[in-house]
């Protein structure tokens, strides 16, 4: 039986994948062939020389030391996508939120005391005070088009707003998924100019720390409103506050609250809720745990954000699989030992990104114990492995 450590309460959704296979999800386990988790903090965590990989319930991965496991030959898997419906639909909510002042409303009511008549009649009287705006007809900026950006945008397509979408790394798959009534920006200052809301989908990386500062906070129209449940450290909060207090910006409605965010008029926080519903939960939990199953049985990798996708039908009597750094003549090397045993390479797929590369060899015969000891004494080699 394979073992994959969950390292958080994880869907059952989960056995549906594993036990067909023979994993088992357990919670503790001292040599796992595996680890499956949520938020869990891996960063001071002693991970076990028996994992192979680590499935990320969820988008993000602040949580889990990504280049150090790639370093010890662990891919590192995420599930892009599998929550994206839940959080356009928690986007689309802040829209309205920014748009109505409803917030202001349901705690106004509830300080309301009266009996009879009395309630509907300063409900009446004092709903003046909470008179809004609709997003018919307003411009939408939205920053990202991944999975959920290009969900936002043309959800925001069919509510009758128009969309303007900024993304210069677009996938092909999203280019094609996204409406066509959606206009494409090629300068970030350019869509925030033109906005009544923007709404944030990038990934948190050092390039887009801060990504709206005070510099992008002016060039964005007089009274726009942010919408922010992507990352809370890619907006200046500083910057933010200030835009806020003079009127520059409406409202901020962010996923992310802190300290400084709390309590302050204009400011709408939400306890982090984009991907907190059962379906995205489940989601989440069935691609993390397709993720682990092909990368144990097969060795295929499909979504780590530590190594490329690469991934073959199994085709051979062997599959040696082979994590190494991404330089000249380490696959010459690795072939050359195999051809040495007379052994046919009978199909090959190697793929590099950045420092790291992985390779899969499908034999036709099964190599001795010997050669893979070869391969793995081999300069620039970090784990191997043999899949039969």
């Amino acid at each position: 039986m394979i073992k994959v450590l969950k390292l958080n309460e994880i869907s059952n959704v989960v056995e549906k994948v594993f036990t067909p296979h023979g994993f088992e999800a357990v919670k503790e386990c001292a040599a796992p062939d595996a680890i499956l988790l949520r938020s869990f903090d891996m960063h001071s965590y002693t991970l076990p020389e028996s994992v192979l990989c680590v499935g990320r319930a969820g988008a993000g991965v602040n949580n889990i030391p990504v280049a150090e496991y790639a370093e010890k030959g662990v891919a590192v898997f995420n599930t892009p996508g599998a929550n994206a419906n839940a959080v356009k639909e928690l986007v689309l909510c802040a829209l309205f939120l920014c748009g109505r002042k409803i917030t202001e409303g349901i705690e106004w009511t509830q300080t309301l005391i009266g009996s009879g008549n009395e309630v509907p009649k300063r409900v009446e009287s004092g709903k003046k005070a909470f008179a809004g705006h609709e997003i018919l007809g307003k411009t939408l900026g939205v920053v990202g088009l991944g999975a959920i950006g290009q969900r936002v945008a043309n959800a925001a397509v069919e509510l009758g707003m128009q969309v303007i979408g900024y993304d210069p790394y677009i996938s092909i798959d999203a280019a094609w998924h996204l409406n066509h009534n959606v206009r494409k920006e090629t300068e970030l200052n350019a869509l925030l100019s033109h906005c009544d809301f923007v709404t944030l989908h990038v990934p948190y990386l050092p390039a887009t720390k801060g990504l709206i500062n005070a510099a992008a906070i002016e060039r964005m129209k007089q009274g726009a409103n942010l919408i922010n449940c992507s990352r809370g450290e890619l907006v200046d909060n500083d910057a933010l506050l200030a835009a806020i207090k003079s009127g520059k910006i409406n409202r901020y409605v962010t996923d992310f609250p802190c300290e400084t965010l709390l309590h302050v008029k204009n400011v709408i926080t939400i306890p982090h809720l984009g991907a907190s519903t059962e379906e995205a939960e489940d989601n989440c939990a069935y691609m993390a745990a397709q993720e682990i199953v092909d990368f144990v049985q097969n060795g295929n990798i499909t979504n780590a954000v530590n190594f490329p996708d690469c991934k073959s039908e199994r085709n051979g009597k062997q599959r040696i699989t082979v994590f190494h750094r991404n330089v000249k003549n380490v696959i010459s090397s690795i072939s050359d030992l195999i051809a040495k045993e007379g052994i046919n390479i009978g199909s090959f797929n190697s793929q590099a990104g950045g420092a790291m590369a992985y390779t899969i060899l499908d034999l036709d015969e099964i190599v001795s114990p010997k050669v893979l000891e070869k391969i793995r004494a081999l300069d620039n080699i970090v784990r191997v492995r043999s899949i039969i």
